[in-house]
């Protein structure tokens, strides 16, 4: 099942991580993709906003995780393009394994054999690339590769895992499930600095806000 967060922008929550479904402009978008057993409920999803699977344009990822990239196979075989950040690519298509010297990169390379690479084609994407109304911003720390959506247009911001909600408000990515806390907080300013005004903001793990997001941002930023 997925939420009405405006027209247009739907939110699945799939039970401790976030997707987002987006009918931008006509190209029906899908913004990360949980994990492997998330395939059904994101097929689902479509449905209960009134699409079919075929309708489905593109993939959006902002980064490579086992609780973001699971879903991808739920795909092969449909006309899609999964977009990811420049340095998390080679993860995606499995061209690359993550690092065994640092603890993030350690468990991702745990993890990764559970995952299989998607069919589809993958566009890497660098910093102010554009794909639709979205322009992608690097924010690394949480990966190497991490990128957030902006949607002008639909005053949009997908922060993926830069932060995550909790009561109400943001926090920045913890050290824990993070390659470097500093460029976690490095890249939240740099992002509030750079990226237009959106008020609805989804981040990949808690609830995401309707209103007043890039404030709720901001406030965050100026503890940092």
């Amino acid at each position: 099942m997925v939420t009405a967060l405006a027209d247009d922008i739907w939110w699945y929550d799939l039970r401790g991580v976030n997707a987002t479904l987006v009918d931008d402009d006509g190209a029906l978008t899908l913004v990360d993709t949980g994990l492997p057993w998330h395939g059904n409920e994101l097929v689902a999803g479509l449905s209960d906003a009134g699409y079919e699977l075929r309708d489905l344009d593109r993939i959006l990822l902002t980064h490579f995780d086992f609780d973001h990239v699971g879903g991808l196979t739920a795909f092969d075989g449909i006309d899609v393009t999964v977009y990811v950040g420049e340095r998390d690519a080679p993860l995606v298509t499995g061209e690359r394994t993550p690092p065994l010297g640092n603890h993030k990169g350690a468990f991702q390379r745990l993890v990764s054999p559970f995952l299989d690479a998607p069919d589809n084609g993958v566009v890497p994407l660098t910093d102010g690339d554009t794909v639709g109304s979205f322009t992608a911003y690097h924010t690394p720390g949480h990966t190497p590769g991490h990128v957030c959506y902006v949607s002008e247009e639909l005053s949009l911001g997908l922060l993926g895992d830069l932060v995550r909600e909790d009561s109400g408000r943001f926090e920045p990515s913890p050290w824990l499930v993070s390659y470097d806390t500093d460029a976690v907080a490095r890249s939240i300013s740099d992002f509030v600095e750079c990226s237009p005004r959106f008020e609805i903001a989804v981040p990949g793990h808690g609830v995401p806000f309707q209103k007043n997001g890039s404030a709720k941002l901001a406030e965050l930023a100026a503890t940092l």
